[in-house]
């Protein structure tokens, strides 16, 4: 579990607080999609979450982050890094390696495992990953979306029980995303992994995300489950978060008393209540 309680941190020299009294609670096996627009603080959150903060980044810190019951300020972030899995926006700054197989042996050589468990753990994560192909490939030679599952399998050798990324698609077209996404639900039901990502593609939040947590300014505006947090659309792009098309569609049938029920987070929702209107206009 991840409890953060009332967090602020200015980073030094700055004039304003990154995180402003930020409070949030996400579960043991929670996927929670982390939005907002640029500068909202999203991936200064996922340093506090990960102990970079205040570790690596200095500042003025208040407030507190339990993560598997640790207390992020006083662990230093190697020690985190065995509960929290973290993979970066650019995976290239974070790869130390040039050969796949070396890249995801270099953390669990480091962490002083046995030869047997290390050979256990690498074949269990190229299998997961689904990248036994590449393991003798030079990471140079891998398209980006290639780069992405190779750092995950890296820490998913290290069996953590949170997995935090930093916008893994932004480079991403759009199939590769998908895969990855996918990747991330099925780390997340069937090894029971919490996913904490940052992302700015909101539909597939919308198709994979269990819970939406909305930054703006530092502060965290909403928090919920995904259909909750987008019926506040208005409140959302506001805030300067671009609403999925189809939400914006429902929430303006709604509005001129064409469409009723939830709110459509998907093109078969949509669908489906467009249909109903033409069928059954008012």
């Amino acid at each position: 579990m991840i409890q953060i309680s009332e967090l602020s941190f200015t980073y030094k020299g700055a004039d304003r607080p990154a995180l402003s009294n930020v409070s949030l609670t996400i579960p043991d096996g929670g996927f929670v999609g982390i939005i907002g627009e640029s500068g909202a603080g999203k991936t200064t959150l996922t340093y506090a979450i990960n102990g970079i903060i205040p570790h690596h980044f200095r500042g003025d810190y208040y407030g507190s982050v339990t993560v598997e019951g640790l207390d992020a300020f006083e662990q230093e972030p190697a020690a985190l890094s065995l509960h929290v899995g973290s993979v970066l926006q650019d995976t290239e700054s974070q790869m130390v390696a040039s050969v796949v197989e070396d890249e995801i042996l270099f953390g669990l050589e480091n962490f002083g495992f046995s030869r047997e468990e290390i050979r256990e753990r690498l074949e269990d994560a190229l299998r997961k990953v689904g990248i036994e192909s590449l393991r003798r490939r030079n990471i140079s030679s891998l398209s980006g979306g290639q780069r992405q599952k190779v750092a995950i399998a890296a820490i998913v050798a290290m069996r953590p029980r949170i997995l935090l990324l930093d916008e893994p698609t932004g480079e991403l077209d759009p199939a590769s995303s998908r895969q990855i996404f996918s990747l991330l639900r099925e780390l997340n039901e069937r090894l029971g992994m919490t996913i904490v990502v940052v992302e700015q593609k909101i539909m597939l939040l919308c198709e994979f995300a269990k819970e939406l947590a909305v930054m703006a300014d530092g502060r965290l505006a909403c928090h919920g489950p995904v259909r909750e947090v987008l019926a506040r659309s208005r409140q959302l792009e506001e805030l300067g978060v671009n609403c999925p098309r189809v939400v914006t569609l429902s929430r303006r049938l709604q509005e001129e008393g064409l469409g009723s029920g939830e709110t459509c987070i998907n093109v078969d929702e949509a669908e489906q209540m467009v249909r109903r209107v033409l069928h059954d206009p008012v």
